[in-house]
């Protein structure tokens, strides 16, 4: 194999128009396992190849950048930087952005590596000409920028280069090149921020989040939007979330869904705002965010009923989200007629509609009626038996009709819902005690696709995994349920098997 590679080298640099040759050689490295191109490739010189990346022949460049993406993935970082940093750097600034593409990967991977990585911090250039790729127009090349300056977060001197005030100088420059590539710089800001409350601090003293906050009031309404965004992904971490709280980020957030109504461009960027409270909620505690924010809940409430479908969508994934936790289940409950109205909407929203809203709908109501075996109290099965009843007078019938329509996605959001009361007493004995409905379950001509076959399987698994259903749904019931399971979810049965042939 390392003859062949050898071979193969040494007939393109004595080919005056070597595209065969380099067709050849791609083809012979991807049959070669990457342990074993390592020893083919550690004693080459790839310049050859590097040298016809200087062509503005399309073919022959995409030729190279697939042959040194092969080559160079099986070399170690130290390797890499030892012999290819000048190439590399110099393809950081090459007209074609799949050869940026290849540098800044494997950038990426000496960044990565104890061992490289001091050879690159030591060399401002790289790293300034990695920045400026954040500014380029093809959004794959800023995105692997971002990628691998990001990983420079990971250590204290990564964090001493790139916060010292030549880049730091550089990553501002770069950043007024427009609004799009300013917020690509914030991508990478809110990226390090995330990793440690050390890599935070950086950021914060460089004052790239105080400026990020600062857009949250701007008058551009698009801009506010990404910048919630942003802000949102901050508050991922602890240390993020502490920071937002000591500088009054949550009120003055509320204070803008409160705001919102008197606001003829809210629209625009109150989802985001109701997203940042509803992540908060889970990551904190869903009572604490409703009482100290209650403009929150009563927005998500009114959305919920408000005739916009980007408001109702937003509302829909919240409350789903809220109704995943015991708490955010027992706040909403707490709201009394309130919810109510809600639930009647989502069930309204689920039965008709445009069908992106049904599968929301479908999704929030089979996370509101989840509770795992351990959350199984009394009053907690009572609070989610009368939800599934408010649906509608007949809540069992309803979500089946729903998962006959012809819509695969409807299907399976119905088969959720299903799902989420199998595990609990009231749900099993509502099925067993509706005729036909555990001959549904065990019908496998229902839903033919891979989705709605691996839904109807989790539901069977779901009724098999409690401890009641043996009780509740009877031995026999019980016996075909298990023959389901054992079966997996993709069986056919030899009549069927036979009478689709003779369909044939």
């Amino acid at each position: 194999m390392a003859a062949s590679v050898e071979s193969l080298l040494e007939e393109i640099s004595g080919a005056e128009d070597p595209i065969e040759e380099l067709q050849s050689l791609k083809t012979a490295l991807s049959s070669i396992p990457l342990s074993t191109l390592r020893n083919s490739v550690s004693g080459q010189r790839l310049n050859v190849i590097f040298s016809l990346l200087n062509t503005n022949e399309r073919e022959k460049v995409q030729l190279c950048v697939d042959i040194l993406d092969r080559m160079l993935m099986a070399l170690s970082p130290v390797h890499l930087v030892q012999n290819y940093r000048v190439e590399l750097q110099g393809g950081l600034t090459h007209p074609d952005d799949a050869v940026k593409i290849l540098a800044l990967t494997q950038i990426g991977r000496m960044v990565e590596h104890p061992d490289a990585v001091t050879e690159i911090l030591n060399n401002h250039g790289i790293l300034c000409e990695v920045i400026h790729c954040i500014g380029e127009e093809k959004m794959a090349v800023a995105k692997q920028a971002i990628q691998s300056l990001s990983k420079l977060s990971h250590s204290k001197p990564g964090l001493d280069t790139l916060f010292q005030n030549e880049l730091l100088k550089v990553m501002k420059d770069v950043m007024g090149t427009s609004d799009i590539v300013r917020y690509r710089i914030y991508e990478l800001i809110v990226e390090i921020s995330s990793v440690s409350p050390v890599s935070f601090g950086y950021c914060a003293n460089s004052s790239f989040i105080s400026q990020l906050l600062d857009e949250l009031t701007g008058d551009d309404v698009l801009i506010r939007a990404t910048a919630i965004e942003m802000v949102t992904t901050l508050a991922h971490s602890q240390h993020g979330r502490q920071y937002l709280a000591q500088q009054g980020i949550m009120d003055m957030i509320s204070n803008m869904i409160r705001g919102a109504d008197s606001d003829p461009f809210s629209s625009l960027y109150l989802p985001g705002l109701v997203k940042f409270f509803g992540n908060l909620a889970i990551m904190e505690s869903p009572q604490q965010v409703c009482e100290s924010y209650p403009a929150f809940q009563n927005k998500v409430f009114q959305m919920a009923l408000d005739p916009d479908p980007i408001r109702i969508g937003v509302a829909l994934d919240t409350l789903g989200l809220l109704g995943s936790t015991v708490e955010g289940k027992q706040v909403l409950q707490k709201t009394g007629e309130k919810f109510k109205e809600v639930l009647l909407r989502m069930s309204q929203l689920a039965g008709s509609g445009a069908t992106e809203l049904r599968v929301r709908s479908l999704e929030a109501i089979s996370q509101l009626l989840t509770l795992q075996p351990e959350q199984q109290t009394e009053d907690l099965l009572a609070l989610t038996e009368s939800w599934f009843h408010l649906l509608s007078n007949q809540p069992l019938d309803m979500v089946r009709n729903i998962s006959t329509q012809p819509f695969p996605e409807l299907h399976c959001g119905a088969l959720r819902i299903f799902t989420a009361i199998a595990t609990q007493p009231w749900g099993q004995k509502l099925m067993v005690s509706t005729p036909g409905f555990m001959e549904f379950i065990l019908d496998r001509s229902t839903g033919q696709t891979k989705e709605a076959k691996d839904a109807k399987f989790e539901l069977v698994g779901s009724l098999l995994s409690s401890s009641t259903s043996a009780d509740i749904l009877g031995s026999q019931n019980y016996l075909h349920l298990k023959t389901y399971l054992k079966e997996g979810p993709y069986y056919v049965s030899a009549v069927a098997a036979v009478s689709i042939e003779g369909a044939d």
